[in-house]
């Protein structure tokens, strides 16, 4: 009898945590495909090329989000999402060569929604992650223009891994008429006291903001964004490795993108501006700007992208660094949730461009060089659950 009694309890335990648990959606995305992509490696130095699978279309990712009413129109929402390469053993639960765990978290946060808003603490994307997605022809996939160019310089306006604060807390506002405020605060969580050759000594330091305003209505879609790291610590002239306690500066950032959508064809632009203000700069980091402009149309079931980007680099001392890309993309869809494509890129850099490439080769390897072009052509499937 007890032992029946035990088991009703346990059964009716696990029924109310099941039940607590129906609002958890499960979610991700898979695209891999064949990538070709040649470049010269520079005068004398012959031809850099790779050959092989890689995510081009979409980044690979496995998903938890969920909500609990809390009453009174006030909900607890979560997501935990985690970076696959599904080509290989690395991602979740593995670690990839030169990586530190094998989680390689795109988001992770808690928080609670209300009618005023979303309030959210953890790992987050910035106003400037989907800003960019949103404003991309090419819809921010890895042979994306504006995607390789801003990440490459330094950007965190970009849909890539950059525009990820750590230890970061969020608002969303709900949407009013159309328009959508975003802003974000990422603590540097910095080591307070101690020598300034070995320690960073201000709250302030490696810490970021975003501020991030977007307008949706009809065929009409605008985004603004502000973002800076602020006190960016870097490495000083000789005898000091660091510049002193509050003497470094910020890297402030603006960005300006939108599209309109005529049925028959929509038309995308964005321009953005990157200003270091360290005298030594900070991981390579240098002044610059990038604008894009795009198209895309419907052909048959199928979408059809096109897009140019022009990177203008402020080298001080050295003429200004340029790059510029094109590319075009097919979208074929043979489900709601499957697609194929097949995509093209080409980068073409001048002598003191850092070499923008038409795609990022898995394990870091670069097909571009300065004062060099390059191409990169792939075909692949997309689906998502």
């Amino acid at each position: 009898m007890q032992k029946k009694l035990l088991a009703l309890a346990v059964a009716g335990l696990a029924s109310g945590v099941a039940s607590a648990q129906t609002n958890v959606t499960i979610y991700g995305v898979l695209d891999m495909g064949y990538v070709y992509s040649s470049g010269s490696a520079g005068p004398r130095s012959g031809t850099n090329t790779y050959s092989g699978l890689a995510s081009s279309a979409a980044g690979n990712r496995l998903g938890f989000k969920g909500e609990e009413a809390l009453g009174n129109g006030l909900k607890a929402v979560f997501t935990l999402e985690y970076g696959l390469n599904i080509d290989n053993n690395s991602g979740l639960g593995s670690v990839a060569p030169g990586a530190t765990n094998g989680l390689q978290a795109r988001q992770q946060f808690v928080g609670l929604s209300s009618k005023y808003g979303t309030i959210a603490l953890g790992r987050q994307y910035a106003p400037g992650f989907d800003a960019t997605a949103r404003n991309d022809a090419l819809d921010a996939s890895d042979m994306s223009i504006q995607s390789s160019l801003s990440d490459l310089y330094g950007y965190s306006i970009t849909p890539n891994s950059g525009a990820r604060f750590d230890n970061a807390i969020t608002y969303t506002s709900n949407n009013f008429s159309g328009l959508t405020i975003s802003a974000i605060y990422g603590f540097g969580e910095s080591k307070l006291g101690g020598s300034y050759n070995t320690d960073i000594n201000s709250v302030y330091d490696d810490s970021k903001v975003g501020l991030g305003l977007n307008y949706a209505s009809g065929p009409i879609n605008l985004d603004a964004v502000y973002q800076s790291r602020l006190s960016v610590v870097v490495p000083n002239a000789a005898p000091l490795p660091y510049k002193l306690p509050g003497t470094s500066k910020s890297i402030n950032e603006w960005y300006l993108g939108g599209s309109y959508d005529f049925k028959v064809v929509k038309f995308f632009g964005s321009y953005q501006a990157l200003d270091n203000n360290n005298d030594v700069i900070a991981s390579g980091i240098n002044n610059s700007n990038l604008w894009t402009v795009g198209v895309n149309a419907p052909i048959g079931r199928g979408t059809l992208g096109l897009t140019y980007g022009r990177l203008t680099t402020d080298l001080r001392n050295l003429n200004d660094g340029v790059s510029w890309g094109a590319g075009t993309s097919y979208t074929y869809p043979l489900s709601k949730r499957t697609s194929v494509y097949g995509a093209y890129s080409y980068f073409s850099n001048n002598n003191t461009a850092l070499p923008g490439q038409a795609i990022a080769v898995p394990g870091g390897t670069g097909i571009g060089a300065p004062g060099e072009s390059n191409y990169a052509l792939g075909a692949g499937i997309t689906h998502s659950f």
